[in-house]
């Protein structure tokens, strides 16, 4: 087993920082924990948190009314465990003697299993007399929601009522406003010298040489009692199911570069980390901690990333989508029929209507992206028992593209919210300021956004080709609806002047002419003239957008540029992912290399856990990139974004229907000379590749194989 630390910090004594990125966090299906480097839950985003309620607010260990001095701390590589070691300051006299600072060593050991938090205290005595070690732990449970955590202020709210305490444990309970009780409950192995309903304190007697262990426990229900049996078998349970979802699909591996393979493992356990096995099949939950729950862009996203190495994720996000497909309009869920989920939420404000996102449908692009990501999914693994059983979800979701989603009937998908608690947009770019004129006025609506429309001509052609195989006399139909929206596009968003897509029209059908990263995404879905992609690769890889840490969300220049803003000139790690893949897709290669290369540099600045976004500023020699500070940490689509774009850089594409992998003109970013895929599967058949650099070239060779595989490598 390996403890070594993922996000590991060293401090002897450190301040608290500010910062989504200094937090340390743990999940474990719709479970998750977030806290500082000490271990403790403050404040803020802090807290244990089970379906958007937090069970636990504050959790605070002193020694001595003092708190440690932290040495270390981080999380294991595998994510399931947090450790903390730490010393003493000097202790109060106890019996007329004080111990003086740093002879006691205290290991704080956590993991989250089965919608629980199990915590090890470990406690060694390495001076030279005994020690009277006083301990204290400060808690509450304040049972917010998590919006009002986000800062969503509330005129009323549900009773707290007053602790019930138990000799070593306290049980914390809440009735809200809409009459669900919610418990949660704290227990000690030992029963402390003092237990109140907010304070346990401990006095310890620990001879020298010695150690002491006491074992913690919080959760929904009511505690058994902790001990160490109960502590070391769920943690191996924890652990197993960790592997058994690390062991999903192919495993990439970069040659000996330690660097690049520490970063391909540490995104590969943020996925396994954030994916939730649910009733549907696995899913990948958004990010921790504002997002830990399915969101369907999002999942969606980030499953179409991992395709090639892992489609069962892609399964599991369609299989899940279609079972919340809307049936009704309802404008303030943002729905209509067909409509494919935005995000859910099962905490009492969304129970209650307070906020629209218990089951809200408030994303233009996700419903066309499901039938996309469905077409994708069919090519790679040729799997139409799923399909046929997404079948009649696939057509409900392409009715709603005809219908509801061209609202006045020009052949574009557009969006305006339909009640004012709603997104007011609803691309991904979804902050209020993100869609603009080139003057920076905001449009009235409805938007119809350029990559949405890249999006719906990938659905209507994913449509035409399954329909083709199930023999749906539609499919001809479906194809021509691709064409001609591509002509479309083509036709109203195009700017000749600027040699560049416009972002979006809007409600006058007037091109909201800001220069944007969407573009990139409209290169993915393969919509544009070869001629018209080149301009627009050239232009982002220009100082306008590429900050060298990756490229920017608005070109340098633009109305409402900002590198500090959320969307409007940030970088987002999925973001440059698509935009390369795009580039890729026109047979670019050296520049997406060039910037896996950026990626993987911010990467390593990040301790190899590549955050939602970070600042767009430009990079600056022997500097690292600027974090932006409520990121979330971490994040499903920006840790999937290096397998794209691994994808991308080595031309690799896989056709299961000919038990075919091509590979085109394959390139590998600078320092990295070697890669290895094993364990791919194609329809019933395995194989392994391995890419090497060779006379400034990159060759692929075929390694183990079995069942029908052929690679084709070409350029």
């Amino acid at each position: 087993m390996d403890d070594a630390y993922s996000v590991q910090a060293t401090a002897a004594d450190t301040n608290d920082q500010d910062g989504l990125e200094t937090l340390m966090a743990l999940k474990d299906g719709d479970a998750f924990l977030v806290a500082d480097h000490w271990g403790d839950v403050k404040a803020g985003a802090d807290g244990l948190f089970e379906r958007d309620t937090r069970l636990l607010s504050r959790f605070v260990l002193t020694v001595g009314r003092a708190r440690p001095s932290r040495l270390s701390s981080g999380v294991t590589k595998d994510n399931v465990f947090f450790t903390c070691h730490s010393t003493n300051r000097p202790l109060p006299p106890m019996g007329g003697r004080s111990a003086p600072a740093g002879v006691l060593h205290l290991e704080r050991r956590r993991f989250l299993w089965n919608r629980r938090l199990f915590e090890r205290v470990r406690m060694v005595n390495h001076g030279v007399e005994d020690i009277l070690l006083p301990l204290t732990f400060e808690f509450d449970a304040d049972f917010a929601d998590i919006f009002q955590v986000r800062g969503t202020v509330r005129s009323q709210h549900g009773e707290i009522h007053p602790p019930v305490i138990d000799g070593r444990r306290v049980t914390f309970s809440y009735t809200g406003l809409d009459g669900v009780g919610r418990t949660s409950c704290l227990a000690f192995s030992e029963p402390p010298a003092r237990l109140s309903a907010n304070r346990a304190e401990f006095m310890f007697s620990l001879p020298r040489g010695r150690s002491l262990d006491l074992f913690i426990e919080c959760g929904l229900d009511a505690c058994e009692q902790p001990d160490e049996t109960r502590w070391r078998w769920h943690a191996i349970l924890a652990r197993l199911a960790m592997r058994r979802r690390l062991r999903r699909g192919a495993i990439v591996e970069g040659g000996r570069n330690q660097g690049f393979n520490d970063w391909l493992r540490q995104s590969r356990a943020d996925i396994a980390l954030l994916v939730t096995d649910l009733p549907t099949g696995p899913y990948p939950y958004a990010g921790t901690p504002w997002f830990s729950t399915p969101f369907g862009r999002d999942g969606i996203i980030t499953a179409w990333q991992m395709l090639w190495i892992d489609p069962g994720l892609a399964k599991g996000v369609l299989t899940y989508l279609a079972s919340r497909q809307a049936t009704e309009t309802n404008a303030f869920m943002d729905s209509a029929p067909g409509k494919i989920m935005h995000e859910t939420r099962g905490g009492e404000m969304s129970v209650l209507g307070e906020v629209p996102f218990g089951l809200y449908y408030g994303g233009v692009d996700t419903t066309c992206l499901f039938i996309a990501l469905a077409g994708a999914y069919a090519k790679r693994t040729n799997d139409y028992e799923t399909v046929r059983a997404l079948w009649p979800h696939l057509i409900a979701a392409a009715g709603w593209m005809s219908d509801y989603g061209d609202s006045n009937g020009d052949g574009l998908i557009d969006y305006a919210r339909a009640a004012d608690t709603g997104l007011s947009n609803q691309g991904w770019k979804d902050s209020e300021d993100s869609i603009f004129h080139a003057d920076g006025r905001f449009p009235k609506g409805p938007i119809a956004l350029l990559e949405v429309q890249g999006y719906a001509f990938a659905a209507w052609k994913a449509l035409a080709e399954m329909g083709a195989v199930l023999g749906d006399g539609r499919a001809l139909e479906w194809a021509n609806r691709a064409e001609a929206l591509r002509a479309l596009v083509e036709d109203r968003y195009w700017m000749e002047d600027e040699g560049f897509y416009a972002i979006a029209l809007d409600g006058d059908g007037e091109q909201c002419r800001a220069i944007a990263s969407n573009a990139g995404h409209l290169l993915f879905t393969g919509l544009p003239s070869h001629e018209r992609a080149r301009q627009v690769t050239r232009r982002m890889l220009t100082a306008e957008f590429r900050s060298g840490w990756g490229l920017r969300t608005l070109a340098k220049g633009q109305a409402r540029f900002n590198p500090m803003s959320y969307h409007n000139g940030s970088v987002w790690p999925h973001d440059t992912a698509l935009a390369a893949a795009g580039m890729a897709r026109y047979g670019e290669r050296r520049a997406v290399a060039m910037l896996l290369g950026e990626i993987y540099g911010s990467a390593a600045h990040f301790q190899m856990r590549l955050p939602e976004l970070f600042c767009g500023f430009v990079r600056e020699t022997g500097e690292p990139p600027i974090a932006y500070p409520v990121a979330c940490l971490p994040q499903a689509w920006a840790a999937s974004s290096v397998f794209l774009m691994m994808q991308s850089v080595l031309g690799l594409s896989i056709d299961a229907a000919e038990g075919l992998v091509e590979v085109n003109n394959p390139a590998l970013p600078a320092g990295l000379d070697r890669l290895s895929i094993t364990r791919l599967k194609v329809g019933e058949g395995v194989i392994d590749l391995h890419f090497q650099r060779l006379s400034g070239h990159v060759v692929v060779m075929p390694r183990e194989r079995s069942g029908m595989v052929n690679l084709r490598a070409t350029g």
